[in-house]
């Protein structure tokens, strides 16, 4: 019994989990709110400070944490390295100002209510930093990442994170004793380690991802693709902490790194579940972390701090933003976004009161005080994009093509799905009217040639609703299907007509019966695969044998004509009833010109087969 016991002690705090998230997201959503509340505000009520029903909710923030290294690698999936050397002037100049000016003002607040030199520092720039997982959430949300604020507030967060490490190193500095003989050749060593670890990064990812990820996907194992996904982002993430960087930066390294490769919606779709799930349960951690004896303890001081850091935080960026080329509207958006303190102000303190930085009076506020803005902040952003909606929808449009007028790479106006004889064929008419698709295919083999073309070309299965959302079906509009296979062109008609409604549907049909199939199933556009090909076949034929070609071209037209005809007069009965008369089990091929005479059968075997038998 004690074994049973063992074996499913792990299901009531899931259990609960889940409980309160089903609870408390879907009713912030319908009042409006963002679901990063719901997580937060189910985590208080899940735990120690609530009622309780998680005791530790130190374990599971452990757990948690994979969600926001999650997250930062479906980040670097997302940008280019050219992409983000565009973007060097906000991201090491905006992102410095806001940090340096930011910490220098909370630090100077803390020196005034009594704290020291040492903690005034330290709370400084742990209020300072933003919370990743919470402004990227709802940039998400809002389908914002790739608006001009987006970018910038993406880059304010991106120059915090890597500003996370020397910080780090920054706090044995300032502890009494860290000049002791043989630290400076500790720490030289400490940054050796940490290059090493960034460039075997960088090497794995430029040269070696891209051939594992081919062999794999030749095996036609899915569940090995999600696997090798989940090592690859696990395995940088444990490498950059064993050298001493943050797990997040090493997830956004290697997604960074395949953000060029043809593996990448794939990749993403099978990491987002996990990213979701992950990231839902590091808010519920945060919010079990807010120890509601202390807020009652120190009311007074939380309540003039809290509203004052996510006030003077969101002036400052909103400032600092219109100093560096943003809208006062843009700036705004920005400000109330990254207003809240981030998720590593849970690393600094602790590590500053172990070093003595820190006591644990002047601790345990700041703790307070970050989790607090991390529950309040999202209330304000969801409030100024709310006044921005009210007052003009008009300002907003521009902002849809992204930063400095580029256009998100997801925003092809054309997916094909099938890169074979005939989506190539496809692909070539479009090209050369300078229409550039977005191609998904399985094949690997498929995906090497459409790399001669200079299209958008991932490794993907067309037949997954993930995997089509990642490739921009919400964006396109219009999405051909060029696959073979018959069962999954149907499964992806249906998921369009369920998801895409905007998108027009262009199928490839296999032969009559497929083609009336897709017109019950109100395709915008179908053709047989051959029909077209032999017709034009015949009137060269025709040609050939001494036909005039205007009469060639008239009786390939009259053919295509009558059996338009006959398709849409044979759909009509099917759906009207006795389709047994027509459809049946098989279509049987008729002639649309009445015959001369009767059919004469050259062999005994062939008078067998039409049913002549022997005369």
């Amino acid at each position: 019994m004690a074994s049973t016991a063992s074996h499913v002690s792990f299901l009531p705090p899931i259990l609960t989990f889940c409980g309160a998230a089903v609870v408390a997201v879907p009713v912030f959503r319908l009042l409006g709110l963002s679901a990063v509340l719901g997580y937060l505000a189910a985590g208080v009520a899940i735990g120690p400070s609530g009622l309780s029903l998680v005791e530790d909710p130190q374990t599971i923030a452990t757990v948690a944490e994979l969600g926001v290294v999650l997250l930062l690698f479906i980040i670097g999936l997302e940008l280019k390295l050219s992409h983000l050397w565009e973007m060097k002037r906000d991201i090491f100049g905006l992102g410095f100002a806001q940090l340096t000016v930011t910490a220098l003002g909370l630090g100077a607040a803390a020196y005034a209510i009594g704290f020291s030199a040492e903690a005034s520092f330290v709370t400084g720039v742990a209020v300072a930093l933003s919370a990743t997982a919470i402004a990227l959430q709802m940039l998400g949300e809002r389908n914002d990442l790739q608006t001009p604020y987006g970018q910038r507030s993406f880059a304010i967060l991106l120059f915090q994170d890597l500003s996370v490490v020397p910080l780090l190193a920054i706090l044995p500095l300032l502890a009494s004793g860290a000049a002791e003989q043989g630290s400076l050749m500790d720490r030289l060593l400490g940054v050796g380690e940490a290059l090493l670890g960034i460039t075997a990064v960088v090497l794995i990812g430029r040269y070696g991802l891209n051939p594992f990820f081919r062999i794999l996907a030749r095996s036609g194992a899915r569940e090995v693709m999600t696997a090798s996904a989940l090592l690859v982002v696990l395995g940088a993430a444990l490498l950059m902490q064993e050298v001493g960087l943050s797990m997040a930066m090493g997830a956004f390294l290697a997604g960074l790194l395949l953000a060029e490769s043809n593996f990448r919606h794939q990749l993403e779709a099978d990491i987002e579940p996990f990213r979701g799930m992950l990231l839902g349960l590091f808010f519920m951690s945060v919010g079990m972390s807010i120890d509601l004896a202390l807020v009652r303890e120190q009311w007074l001081l939380l309540a003039i701090a809290a509203p004052a850091v996510i006030i003077g935080k969101s002036l400052l960026i909103t400032l600092l933003s219109k100093l560096f080329g943003a809208s006062w509207s843009d700036g705004l958006r920005s400000g109330t976004l990254l207003c809240t303190a981030g998720e590593f102000a849970f690393v600094l303190v602790p590590v500053a009161t172990g070093l003595g930085l820190m006591s644990p009076a002047e601790a345990q506020p700041v703790t307070a005080l970050a989790a607090i803005t991390m529950l309040l902040g999202p209330l304000l952003s969801t409030a100024v994009e709310k006044m921005n909606a009210n007052r003009s929808e008009s300002e907003e449009q521009p902002d849809l093509q992204g930063p400095s007028g580029h256009e998100s790479e997801l925003e092809s106006r054309v997916l094909v799905i099938g890169f074979g004889r005939f989506g190539q064929i496809v692909n070539q008419v479009l090209l050369a009217q300078g229409v550039e698709a977005t191609v998904i295919d399985k094949n690997v083999e498929r995906i090497r040639d459409a790399g001669r073309f200079g299209l958008q070309v991932y490794y993907g299965d067309g037949t997954r609703l993930d995997v089509l959302r990642a490739a921009g079906a919400e964006k396109a509009e219009m999405i051909c299907i060029c696959i073979d296979d018959q069962e999954a062109m149907m499964k992806i008609i249906e998921i369009i007509h369920e998801n895409f409604q905007n998108a027009r549907s262009f199928v490839r049909a296999f032969d009559r019966i497929h083609a009336i199939e897709l017109m019950n199933r109100d395709v915008d556009y179908q053709i047989r695969e051959v029909f077209e090909s032999a017709i034009v076949f015949g009137r060269a034929a025709l040609e050939e044998l001494g036909t005039a070609p205007e009469e060639a071209a008239a009786a390939a037209n009259d053919v295509r004509k009558r059996d338009i005809a006959r398709l849409v007069l044979q759909k009509e009965v099917g759906t009207m009833g006795g389709a047994e008369l027509v459809v049946g089990a098989r279509i049987a091929p008729e002639p649309l010109t009445v015959p001369t005479g009767r059919a004469r059968a050259l062999s005994p075997e062939t008078r067998d087969i039409l049913g002549e038998g022997v005369l």
